[in-house]
């Protein structure tokens, strides 16, 4: 009796426990709490499984429960064997028929939510916007085509439009994951291009990651989703295409050196950098290299020692000294040229 006690409080413990812990977590980061249109799917689907799941838990322990009552030793009747049911065709006809029913129940909404995600009707439309997502190790590129517009590790989009993204990688594979907006993509190197779409609902800083293992650094591959309204999203496109570094910036000693030691893999305004990220309107990141707070030791720490930070990053260690890093440090912190989604984020680091 003892041991059955123990093992139920057990039990009840580690139940107590789980129920505890799925209460913990970001908002903006979960997929239980969608907040797109493609994680809704994607969430209505995991409820229609565990729905089903549930269902046939039930079902067998209620067999089970009534098997083991029914048909349990009794004494005086060790010997005796119950009525044996082999060949039962209702039985197996039933227990081959309901498997079938609950499949389909889970595979039509799911085909229909596959093709309603892959749906790329409207792409190209007037007004209809695009970005060309490009997955480095360890960060992300966004280029915004029609607006020439070059951004890295913060993409910017409308709420409430669909915003289709075409994909690929430069080296290896990646996987592009917003869990509270949307699915999973791959972005796979050479011609091939995966294509999906986000729509987030509200405005807010979503959290992005790599969901493919794609080297030392996998785990600090992050980006930020910034959802805006749309008159907001307008006014970010206004400032990001009238970046002049020359008129903004005061720290002139940090920009010579950066032209002279940066501008050959990153770039400042609306053009693609290439091998390194764009860092236009840097001041306004949540954070430096996706991972650390955005304070002027870190920035000075990243520049010199970015090996240590995200092992396996191409961008070359001590490139310039200390007294110099900082003096670039001053320029990179000045790149403020768009206020838009600044709140949000201020938020989501309260949060």
């Amino acid at each position: 009796m003892r041991g059955w006690m123990g093992k139920f409080r057990s039990l009840f413990l580690f139940g107590a426990l789980t129920m505890l812990l799925t209460g913990c977590g970001i908002e903006n980061i979960s997929a239980l709490k969608p907040k797109g249109y493609g994680s809704e799917l994607l969430f209505d689907l995991m409820l229609i499984s565990i729905a089903i799941m549930i269902f046939v838990f039930v079902i067998v322990m209620a067999i089970y429960a009534f098997v083991l009552l029914r048909y349990r030793e009794k004494k005086g009747q060790e010997h005796i064997v119950p009525k044996q049911t082999e060949g039962n065709k209702a039985l197996e006809v039933i227990w081959t028929v309901i498997p079938i029913i609950l499949l389909l129940v889970l595979a039509i909404p799911t085909v229909q939510a596959t093709f309603d995600l892959a749906d790329q009707s409207t792409q190209g439309d007037e007004g209809v916007l695009t970005v060309d997502v490009t997955g480095n190790q360890y960060w992300w590129q966004f280029d915004y085509a029609d607006q020439e517009i070059s951004t890295s590790q913060e993409i910017y989009i409308p709420t409430n439009e669909r915003v289709y993204l075409n994909m690929k990688a430069s080296d290896v594979i990646h996987s592009f994951w917003v869990p509270a907006i949307a699915g999973k993509m791959d972005t796979i190197p050479g011609e091939n291009m995966n294509t999906m779409y986000l729509e987030a609902y509200e405005e807010g800083v979503y959290e992005g990651f790599c969901a493919e293992l794609c080297g030392p650094s996998h785990s600090l591959m992050y980006f930020k989703v910034i959802a805006v309204s749309p008159e907001e999203f307008d006014q970010w496109v206004e400032d990001m295409q009238n970046i002049d570094p020359e008129e903004t910036a005061t720290a002139s000693e940090g920009q010579e050196l950066f032209n002279n030691n940066c501008m050959s893999c990153h770039a400042i305004g609306g053009a693609s950098a290439g091998v390194g990220p764009n860092l236009g309107n840097f001041a306004n990141r949540e954070k430096i290299a996706g991972i650390l707070q955005p304070s002027k030791e870190n920035l000075v720490d990243w520049i010199v020692h970015p090996d240590e930070i995200k092992p396996g990053n191409q961008m070359p260690a001590e490139l310039v000294s200390e007294e110099d890093a900082a003096k670039i440090a001053d320029y990179l912190l000045e790149l403020d040229h768009s206020d838009v989604g600044n709140d949000l984020e201020m938020q989501s680091v309260e949060e």
